[in-house]
C-alpha cells in the first residue's frame, strides 16, 4: 500500500467557491493514465472507502484524483442539484490537465454511485471534453424500492467506453437490470459483476481476507480495462 500522502489542489468552481481534490501519485511501473473519481452521496473523498480503493488504485500504478463535491466540502448534508453538481467536476476535470501529464494523455472520469453518475452527465453533455472512458463503480440506476425511477435516459449520449462495477445484489440496480439498458447503448461497454456484492461491493462474509480480495479483483479489473484505452483500443464484454 502507498505510504505517501496524497497531493493537495484547491480548485475553483464557477462562480465563486472551490473545493478541494486529492491526488493519489502512481506508486511504482505507473500505467500513464489518470482517473478522476466522485463520492458517492453520502460519504467525502476522505472516507475509508474511497481512500483505501484510491491507494489501491495509485499502487497499482494509475494517477487517481478524489474530490469534495461543494456540499461536502461546505459541510452541508443534502447533495446539490444536478447543474452544480457537474460544475464541480469540470472544475476538477480542468484542474487535472492543468497538473498532471497524465490527465493531458490519458484521463478516464468515473466514481462511486452518484460520482458516477455526474461523470456520465458530463461527458454526455460534452462530446468534445476529450475522455477515454468512464469507471462506474455501483452505477446507481434508480433508487431503492423505485426502480421505475431510471436514471438512464442521457447514456446514450456519454459516446465513451465504459466500465460497471455492479454487486449482484445492489439495491441501486442489478447487473440483470442494467443489461439491457447497456443493450441499447452503441459504445462500447463492460460489466464486472461481483457476486454477492451490495452497493459498496460488500460480500455476505466475516471473512476480511475475502471482502479484501473481491476489492484486489475491482481493483485489477479496472487497471486491465484502463490499459487498451491508453492505446486507443477498447471493446464490448
Amino acid at each position: 500500500m502507498p505510504s505517501r500522502n496524497p497531493e493537495r489542489l484547491t480548485v475553483p468552481v464557477v462562480p465563486s467557491a472551490e473545493t478541494t481534490a486529492l491526488v493519489y501519485g502512481a506508486e511504482d511501473h505507473p500505467v500513464g493514465a489518470a482517473l478522476i473519481l466522485g463520492h458517492g452521496a453520502g460519504a467525502g473523498q476522505q472516507s475509508p472507502w474511497m481512500v483505501s480503493f484510491s491507494q489501491a488504485l495509485s499502487a497499482l500504478g494509475l494517477d487517481i484524483i478524489t474530490f469534495n463535491f461543494l456540499y461536502t466540502e461546505q459541510r452541508r448534508r443534502l447533495p446539490d442539484r444536478g447543474p452544480l453538481l457537474e460544475s464541480c467536476y469540470r472544475a476538477v476535470i480542468d484542474a487535472s490537465r492543468r497538473e498532471l501529464g497524465s490527465a493531458r494523455r490519458c484521463l478516464i472520469i468515473g466514481g462511486k454511485s452518484m460520482g458516477g453518475r455526474i461523470a456520465t452527465q458530463v461527458a454526455a453533455d460534452d462530446p468534445e471534453l476529450g475522455l477515454r472512458g468512464l469507471v462506474l463503480l455501483g452505477y446507481p440506476l434508480h433508487p431503492p424500492g423505485r426502480p421505475a425511477q431510471r436514471r438512464d435516459a442521457h447514456l446514450p449520449a456519454v459516446g465513451r467506453p465504459m466500465l460497471f462495477v455492479q454487486g449482484s445484489r445492489d439495491a441501486f440496480g442489478t447487473p440483470d437490470e442494467l443489461a439491457p439498458v447497456l443493450d441499447r447503448l452503441a459504445s462500447p461497454t463492460t460489466v464486472h459483476v461481483v457476486e454477492g456484492g451490495d452497493h459498496s461491493f460488500k460480500v455476505s462474509t466475516r471473512d476480511p481476507a475475502r471482502q479484501a480480495a473481491v476489492y484486489g479483483d475491482i481493483q485489477r479489473t479496472i487497471i486491465e480495462w484502463i490499459r487498451p484505452l491508453i492505446n486507443g483500443s477498447v471493446g464490448r464484454t
